[in-house]
């Protein structure tokens, strides 16, 4: 099953995406509640998997397959190659961070370069939506909680991330976590363990990674945040990034207004975003 949200920004309808047709949800059912908190705690990812709506061809944005995350937590330095480029050593447990509700955007929305701080980088993610609530969860059972998995560009103001000497307001600002284009169940994806992630600059391969290299895997990452954070449906979990960002290259490489990044994971599709001066 592929979940995805499609429409106006800001008037998104919840849907499935068959072989490039969009199956409106709201039409088949007007009681459907839009894809969050409530979808998946109403047990509609039950109700739907066996659904046969093949349905119909649309000329349409897909917003952002997620409406209203509670809490979007990030992982860094989860790839040694990339803790290994800034310099930095891997981290003895899971490193986390926050980015906040107002990054979330769609798979081809425009990102917005702040006014207030440059250096912008990308940082190509796998990410993972939850799907059932949770508190210090087994790695055993960790994937019982997860309804599926998604592409998030770890958007990057690097200026204000290391001149703050803290992540979160380099990391937070509006627009910076496209994510999508589906959230794709487990049981279309053959083996989480070895997804293919890479990042493209301008037409330029900049980043090419593997899940086999994440130092923490997703079963161990739940276990380690649920600990004593209640994970909630619809909140998502970015698992960290390969090597190949921008600010660490010889000459550092940001992003300008006119740029166009485009995510990829095998198996999940890709993201595809211009950047633009608001």
């Amino acid at each position: 099953m592929r979940l995805v949200r499609f429409g106006e920004k800001g008037k998104e309808r919840p849907g499935l995406l068959k072989y490039g047709r969009i199956v409106d949800l709201k039409k088949q059912f007007h009681d459907v509640p839009d894809i969050g908190r409530e979808f998946f705690e109403q047990g509609w990812m039950e109700k739907l998997k066996n659904w046969t709506d093949a349905g119909v061809t649309m000329d349409v944005r897909l917003g952002p397959p997620l409406a209203n995350p509670s809490k979007i937590i990030c992982l860094g330095k989860n790839y040694e190659d990339h803790a290994k480029e800034g310099g930095m050593s891997v981290p003895p447990a899971p490193l986390l961070f926050c980015k906040t509700a107002n990054t979330v955007n769609g798979p081809s929305d425009p990102v917005l370069i702040p006014a207030c701080s440059g250096q912008i980088d990308w940082e190509v993610e796998l990410a993972v939506v939850i799907g059932k609530q949770g508190k210090r969860i087994s790695k055993e059972k960790a994937l019982d909680h997860v309804a599926g998995l998604m592409i998030l560009n770890d958007v990057s103001g690097r200026e204000a991330q290391f001149g703050d000497k803290q992540w979160f307001r380099g990391k937070s600002f509006d627009t910076f976590a496209p994510m999508g284009p589906a959230i794709v169940t487990l049981d279309e994806i053959e083996d989480i363990n070895n997804l293919e992630l890479e990042a493209i600059v301008n037409g330029e391969v900049m980043q090419q990674g593997n899940t086999k290299d994440l130092i923490y895997d997703i079963p161990s990452i739940i276990e380690y945040i649920s600990q004593d954070i209640t994970l909630l449906p619809g909140d998502v979990i970015s698992t960290g990034t390969p090597s190949g960002v921008g600010i660490f290259r010889d000459p550092p490489i940001t992003l300008k207004a006119g740029d166009k990044v485009v995510c990829r994971i095998k198996g999940l599709g890709e993201l595809e975003n211009t950047f633009v001066t608001e």
